[in-house]
């Protein structure tokens, strides 16, 4: 509720006070002058008045925080702890312009009734667009010819080397149905491309809805010409992809990891990579910067980019959109389309 002794007009004290929360630079990448209207016209909040830190705030943002009822948060926002919450009395509401909530959100706000809503399912779509681009580049051996051709410089027949690449009838096991894992899958489906899903938490009808085979995780790493990790990063999952895995998939396979590096035990993949038996297409690593004398770097059958799977450049503003979606929402009394539930958490990214 707001001070009945308070000075402004009704119809800006109707519009809840909002707080922007993240990394710096962020908010410049983040938001348009679109998106900076919009946020003005739906909420109180001072688009130049970003909190990097609310544990031991300025005076400007502890001001802001003490009045805010939304929060408004991104990659690298301060973690909300109980002493955090305590000099937030009136929030009611977290929106994450972002994927995972669980480096922001813990077990403090869901004990003061604080919803949380999250832009996941718009990060979702660039990753998912990486892996499908993978995928078909890597059943293509796009990689290994371009390495090949850049040492030859020179004609060659190329067909004896190919025999048996490209995107027909071929296997693709996907780790994980998660919001990234059913986007993939949604994504193969113009493709004449057969499709294997291992995960715990879906069943028979589910996988037929989905237009996918369930498989075990041997049997799915066996019967896959590229492998696709899409599960999220919990105890259970830790190595989830290790050297009976590895040894399982066949010569001249491909793993991709857009997920989490720590899935895969980096230990066994080296050497399957080191030798050229297996590819591999890795967004993230254990640990996440490879140390400069890895061999990732060079190895001709390895793609390793710095984490960029997900949202960057043009495509922060989709998350910016979906966030202020909700934000919108939460203004109208709705509630959120796309809410986090504390209870699934421990089996989501």
């Amino acid at each position: 509720m707001h001070h009945t002794t308070d000075n402004r007009p009704d119809q800006e004290l109707s519009r809840p006070a909002l707080l922007l929360a993240m990394e710096p630079g962020l908010a410049g990448r983040l938001l348009t002058d679109h998106h900076r209207t919009r946020l003005a016209a739906l909420t109180r909040t001072d688009p130049g008045l970003v909190a990097h830190d609310l544990a031991t705030p300025t005076p400007a943002v502890a001001a802001a925080l003490a009045d805010a009822e939304v929060l408004l948060i991104s990659w690298g926002a301060p973690r909300l702890t109980a002493a955090v919450l305590d000099r937030a009395p009136r929030l009611r509401a977290v929106v994450h312009a972002g994927g995972s909530v669980k480096p922001y959100v813990g077990k403090a706000c869901w004990e003061r009734g604080i919803t949380v809503a999250s832009a996941a399912e718009a990060n979702a779509r660039p990753v998912a667009e990486y892996t499908l681009a993978a995928i078909l580049f890597a059943n293509k051996r796009v990689l290994h010819t371009a390495h090949r051709y850049r040492a030859l410089r020179a004609p060659h027949n190329w067909h004896p080397d190919l025999e048996g690449a490209g995107n027909h009838q071929r296997t693709v096991g996907v780790i994980g149905a998660s919001r990234i894992g059913r986007r993939v899958i949604e994504l193969l489906r113009p493709f004449d491309l057969a499709v294997l899903l291992h995960d715990p938490y879906v069943d028979e009808a589910e996988a037929a809805r989905l237009g996918v085979t369930l498989a075990p995780l041997d049997g799915l790493c066996a019967a896959s010409d590229v492998v696709t990790v899409h599960a999220p990063e919990l105890p259970a999952t830790h190595h989830l992809i290790g050297v009976r895995q590895l040894a399982l998939m066949p010569d001249g396979a491909t793993l991709i990891n857009t997920a989490r590096g720590a899935l895969v035990d980096e230990s066994a993949l080296l050497p399957e990579l080191v030798s050229g038996r297996l590819n591999a297409v890795l967004d993230v690593t254990d640990p996440p910067v490879p140390p400069p004398g890895s061999p990732l770097y060079d190895l001709p059958n390895v793609l390793l980019t710095p984490h960029i799977a997900g949202s960057l450049g043009g495509e922060l503003h989709r998350m910016a959109d979906q966030a202020l979606d909700e934000v919108e929402r939460y203004t109208k009394g709705l509630p959120f389309a796309d809410p986090v539930r504390p209870e699934e958490l421990d089996r989501s990214a």
